[in-house]
């Protein structure tokens, strides 16, 4: 198997100062991607960089950037042509969990600030991106996505409902670019032990929670394979249960 699979391959990968994304950008820079790593602080930005540099001797290029912004995102594409020509990979792990509270609390500026950062810098992303993903030869868009919006739980309304929206803005993105190079899928990471998921579960103890370094090698299969259509969310259980195997559709 080649040590560097991605060698060559531009990934840009949000929420990259921790958690999923910052596994994911130093996964698929040590599978020998150009990382371009968002992220809203530059502190965390650099404390990657300095980890994928350390494993690779290249550094990443880093984008402090607030989803919420629509002057950040917006122009994203037009800086990567002009530097890169093309995007091969896109990897959305970015999110917010919103209010834990009953829905008719929800205030409006939560409410607001939930939707921006998870449905509408979404669609942003694929506004700005999908003309870069069609230049590469091979496209891959990997939007993380959550068990709550097929297990909808009381007092979850908030994040349940806007990745519920993501999910179906994917999926009918995706049918688009059926007969494209591109193609877009949805990952649900289950359980892992993220500051989101401490918040949402001040309780647990992490160490019963698996590492979200667990997934970064799921996320460069997915920036390889020969994907289909997602009729489903890959399920990272699912696929460390099979060996860490896909399934025949991706």
């Amino acid at each position: 198997m080649d040590s560097l699979p991605l060698k060559d391959r531009v990934a840009l990968v949000t929420g990259a100062t921790r958690g999923i994304g910052y596994q994911a950008a130093l996964g698929l820079a040590r599978a020998g991607a150009h990382v371009i790593a968002l992220g809203r602080t530059q502190g965390g930005l650099e404390a990657l960089d300095d980890e994928i540099f350390a494993a690779t001797g290249q550094h990443a290029t880093l984008v402090p950037i607030d989803l919420k912004a629509p002057e950040g995102l917006d122009p994203l594409g037009a800086h990567i042509f002009e530097r890169w020509g093309r995007l091969d990979i896109l990897v959305h792990a970015a999110a917010v969990l919103g209010p834990i509270t009953p829905t008719g609390h929800i205030h409006l500026k939560t409410w607001d600030e939930t939707i921006a950062v998870n449905l509408t810098a979404s669609w942003r992303l694929i506004r700005s991106l999908e003309p870069l993903l069609r230049v590469s030869d091979a496209g891959r868009a990997i939007f993380l996505t959550t068990g709550r919006v097929v297990r909808p739980k009381a007092f979850w309304g908030a994040y349940a409902a806007t990745k519920a929206g993501m999910e179906a803005l994917v999926r009918c993105w995706a049918d688009e670019l059926e007969t494209t190079n591109v193609r877009a899928v949805l990952l649900d990471p289950n359980t892992m032990r993220t500051r989101m998921r401490a918040e949402a579960m001040p309780g647990e103890d992490p160490a019963t929670v698996t590492d979200p370094a667990e997934i970064a090698p799921l996320i460069v299969q997915l920036a390889q394979a020969d994907l289909g259509l997602p009729h489903k969310a890959v399920l990272f259980s699912e696929w460390k249960a099979a060996g860490q195997t896909l399934p025949a559709n991706g």
